[in-house]
């Protein structure tokens, strides 16, 4: 299936271009395919499909001009099956948003650096929570690559009330590249 009957890479900012940003989707769907044939189900897909790309961009580091950073932003509005029994953001929805959206960055610096997209398994998972989200709230989810090695890949997500100008949710996400399964292991 052409992955842009999914995004319209057009409307996404930023300045990676068209071509990087047709391959990264490539491989995303290409990825969400394979979990779908698989019958992936879930509560991931039907918020994460909400979530709206709104930049893609490599740029040098600042503090370190040889390296690279990737920023990737995406928005989503807090609708009623994202909030806890107080109408807020629940904190778990906001460490999904945070655990998939702060994968990109990584996997589009993979593309730029070594033209692999590699999806790195979790390691861990940090998050401090700064101020409440009430439906309707429109959030800017904003993502960057923070130190990318060969064996422990870091990126740090900030989760914005858009509506009311304030943080709601960081976080710093270490992932690592997923080993191959082990054949002969025994449980």
């Amino acid at each position: 299936m052409d992955t842009r009957e999914h995004v319209d890479i057009s409307l996404i900012g930023g300045n990676a271009s068209t071509e990087l940003k047709q391959a990264f989707f490539d491989v995303f769907y290409e990825r969400i395919k394979k979990a779908k044939a698989r019958g992936y189900k879930g509560f991931e897909p039907e918020i994460a499909s909400r979530t709206v790309w709104k930049e893609m961009s490599v740029l040098k580091k600042v503090e370190e001009s040889e390296n690279l950073e990737v920023r990737v932003v995406f928005e989503i509005t807090v609708e009623e099956d994202m909030v806890n029994p107080h109408g807020t953001l629940h904190g778990g929805c906001s460490a999904l948003l945070i655990d998939n959206c702060s994968r990109m960055p990584i996997v589009l610096l993979g593309l730029v650096t070594t033209g692999r997209a590699e999806f790195a398994v979790s390691k861990s998972l940090n998050i401090s929570y700064h101020a409440p989200a009430m439906v309707g709230d429109g959030l800017r989810i904003v993502c960057t690559t923070l130190s990318c090695g060969s064996r422990i890949l870091i990126s740090r997500c900030e989760i914005w009330d858009a509506t009311n100008h304030r943080l709601v949710a960081s976080g710093v996400h270490t992932t690592m590249p997923a080993s191959a399964p082990n054949s002969t292991a025994k449980l």
